[in-house]
């Protein structure tokens, strides 16, 4: 794998509520890294299926049991995406969140950049923008 995208937050299983009709727990191999979260079918990591952070509005509906943490994650489409792990582990959806506050930070610095860039490269455009009718 490259460098530092692949700058691992975390490592662990989490089981995610699958979308079929039958709702059963499937346990994935997940890794958080500060861009994505990588959820891998097996042990052996062929296949895997990224949630960019890019694409997360918001993790949601914490709720905790005697056996289980219970988390989900919204995406910007309004997908939801439940997941779970076991109580005793550390706290998957808290290291998450932070990723994505993280992420979003990162994205507004960038979008400021960019923005403040652009309008040194042309200090006349606004005003005229300003006064078209």
């Amino acid at each position: 794998e490259t460098g530092s995208s692949l700058e691992i937050i975390k490592e662990g299983d989490l089981e995610k509520r699958s979308d079929s009709f039958l709702q059963f727990w499937k346990k994935k191999t997940c890794v958080l890294t500060k861009d994505s979260l990588n959820m891998y079918a097996d042990v052996k990591r062929s296949k895997v299926k990224e949630l960019k952070l890019q694409s997360i509005k918001k993790v949601d509906c914490v709720e905790r049991t005697e056996k289980f943490m219970y988390f989900t994650i919204v995406t910007k489409d309004d997908k939801e995406i439940d997941f779970r792990y076991s109580a005793e582990q550390t706290c998957w959806h808290a290291e998450i969140t932070l990723a994505l506050i993280n992420y979003q930070n990162r994205e507004a610095v960038q979008d400021f950049k960019t923005r403040q860039d652009n309008e040194s490269a042309s200090p006349g455009q606004e005003r005229r923008m300003a006064r078209a009718p």
